[in-house]
């Protein structure tokens, strides 16, 4: 008897089957292979977050670095602008911090102001039309 929903299929029981490659292994390994799979999945997301970014979680980073919502939405509003929200806002203004050689709150009130990124610009190597 299907107890999902209406027009689906249900599910072969193959649990027996499945089972029997693992039966013979110990807690330890058990535990081996738990994990083994787990990273398996868990990769890609891994992945996906260190080539990935978006303005929400720039915005995140930034007011967990003390910016007020204000100040860290034009901060990111600005790297994106600049095209370098994927070298991320918090990195942004701790690198301009380095090369100014000035506080954090200073460097990301600079770069939410307008200024500094010509300096970030050519740090990283990009021409200052953003290209």
């Amino acid at each position: 008897m299907n107890r999902g929903f209406p027009g689906t299929m249900q599910r072969q029981d193959d649990f027996i089957e499945r089972r029997a490659r693992v039966a013979a292994l110990s807690d330890a390994e058990l535990k081996e292979r738990f994990w083994q799979l787990t990273e398996q999945v868990v990769q890609p997301l891994v992945d996906l977050a260190f080539t990935h970014t978006s303005p929400s979680v720039e915005r995140s980073v930034l007011l967990r670095m003390g910016f007020s919502s204000i100040e860290a939405k034009e901060i990111v509003d600005k790297c994106v602008e600049q095209e370098l929200l994927g070298k991320g806002a918090g990195h942004a203004v701790w690198r301009l911090s380095h090369l100014e050689n000035i506080p954090l709150r200073k460097a990301g009130l600079r770069l939410a102001q307008g200024l500094g990124w010509e300096r970030l610009q050519q740090f990283w190597g990009r021409r200052e039309t953003g290209l």
